[in-house]
């Protein structure tokens, strides 16, 4: 069975005038359930991350002021989201998200969080509305309790995983990918171990042709034993960020590929949806959907 991280208290992280980024993460569930792609069964709370475990990746001056809200307001403009209490409890549920994920993917082969992908944290700070970064976290966990040799990052955002590349630039066992566009944020961008920059208003067949020469021969040469790949859709034309020209057919294309080589390769993964900015709510919602729909036609 495909198990999903879901997290409960969304709607309490953020003051109402932050409020609709968060509406995907109750939109996506209510679709998937209404639909019948899943059911309650497939869902599941995780629990909030110890300190221990953040450790492993972030500093404990940068974790400590986190939990007791002693962020400066120039380090909260840089997340880009006001802290409170309940905005870090979030942030370790999710964390704890993809850490439970990443265990069920190795039983079951894939296994997704409604969240996370929290990819522009670092170990000393958070950026661009990310806190703490849940993949690192979970790869650093994996790591340390031997239960993978070499981890493959498959990062699909519109914008670079710096916050990863950074944490894990001296990490041999974990292999950093991003495909993301080169004009976009952030504008100081990191050294992943294979980073491929795009052109603004790249077409959905130059971003296929792109990732389909890019993912197998990567496969084939790092021989991941597991992967985390962030399936962000703000790589789509009507992103307001993106700066990107892909459908929403060739979004799901994306989802498709990426999950068949993996399969093909008997490499279990764990999802995360990242980011997605549409004007019109329904179009995230139906592209995130979309990463779901095929993961359970293919692994169910």
């Amino acid at each position: 069975m495909i198990k999903i991280a879901f997290d409960p208290i969304y709607k309490h992280a953020l003051p109402e005038n932050h409020r609709f980024p968060m509406l995907k993460y109750e939109l996506i569930p209510e679709q998937l359930l209404h639909e019948g792609t899943f059911t309650a069964a497939n869902f599941f709370t995780p629990s909030s991350c110890s300190e221990e475990i953040i450790l492993l990746t972030h500093d404990k001056e940068y974790l400590d002021k986190l939990i007791h809200q002693r962020l400066s307001a120039s380090e909260q403009r840089k997340i880009g989201f006001p802290l409170s209490p309940e905005l870090i409890h979030r942030e370790l549920i999710i964390t704890q998200g993809t850490i439970d994920a990443a265990l069920y993917a190795i039983k079951n082969k894939i296994a997704l969080n409604i969240a996370g992908g929290t990819h522009h944290a670092f170990a000393e700070r958070g950026e661009g509305f990310c806190l703490l970064n849940d993949m690192a976290v979970a790869a650093n966990y994996l790591l340390s309790n031997q239960l993978s040799n070499k981890i493959l990052v498959i990062d699909l955002d519109v914008h670079q995983g710096n916050g990863t590349a950074k944490l894990m630039e001296n990490e041999p066992r974990v292999f950093t990918f991003s495909m993301h566009g080169l004009t976009n944020y952030p504008f100081h961008k990191e050294k992943s171990d294979l980073d491929i920059g795009l052109l603004d208003g790249t077409s959905s067949e130059t971003y296929l042709s792109t990732l389909e020469e890019a993912l197998p021969n990567l496969i084939e040469t790092v021989k991941p034993d597991f992967a985390f790949y962030l399936a962000g859709v703000d790589i789509l034309s009507t992103d307001k960020f993106g700066k990107l020209k892909v459908s929403m057919e060739a979004c799901k294309q994306r989802d498709l590929f990426v999950f068949t080589q993996l399969k093909k390769n008997n490499i279990p993964v764990t999802v995360a949806l990242g980011g997605g900015y549409s004007p019109d709510i329904k179009t995230i919602v139906e592209a995130h959907c979309n990463t779901f729909r095929i993961a359970s036609n293919l692994f169910d």
